[in-house]
């Protein structure tokens, strides 16, 4: 028999190297160029002071905020009031708080409050507190000032009497005792 030549596989070419990791070269080198094109200041936004309220009358305290500085302590100066340092509640704050009192001879108007993230030289942002005319109203706040004469006769009353009441109850005891 006449000897058959051994089956040869087909001829093929080289293999090549996949298509998958020049493509997964291609998507991070895309996603570098991206991320060192991307501005800074997405990550750390600007930082946002309040003044609350943002009208008062001389001699009032107003509570002052500032979020976003980065930094755990801050500097608020103004022609309203005094400097103030700024803290955070705990370690792990990102708002900065604090409050101060208006003077009392503060000029009715606009004022600039300055907020200056890390004490001076730091990044800075301004708010405005509006100061107006008069005074702080003192002593009872006003809580006796809006009673009328029968408001305070019906109070009155009934004051004196949980007043008898209990001197009564308390002879009754002693008498009984």
């Amino acid at each position: 028999m006449p000897a058959t030549p051994l089956a040869q596989p087909p001829a093929t070419a080289p293999r090549s190297r996949s298509a998958a990791p020049r493509r997964l070269m291609t998507a991070a080198a895309a996603a570098l160029i991206v991320a060192a094109a991307t501005p800074v200041t997405l990550a750390y936004a600007a930082p946002s002071a309040t003044v609350s309220p943002t009208t008062v009358a001389p001699g009032g305290r107003v509570a002052l905020n500032v979020e976003g500085c980065g930094t755990k302590v801050a500097r608020v100066t103004s022609t309203a009031f005094s400097e103030v340092r700024l803290a955070p509640g705990n370690l792990e704050a990102t708002n900065l708080f604090g409050s101060a009192t208006v003077f009392n001879n503060a000029g009715p108007g606009t004022h600039r409050v300055l907020f200056e993230c890390g004490g001076p030289g730091g990044e800075r942002v301004t708010a405005s507190l509006q100061v107006a005319s008069g005074a702080a109203r003192g002593g009872t706040g006003g809580s006796v000032g809006s009673m009328s004469t029968a408001q305070i006769a019906v109070g009155g009353t009934l004051a004196v009497g949980a007043l008898i009441g209990g001197v009564w109850v308390l002879r009754r005891r002693a008498a009984a005792g």
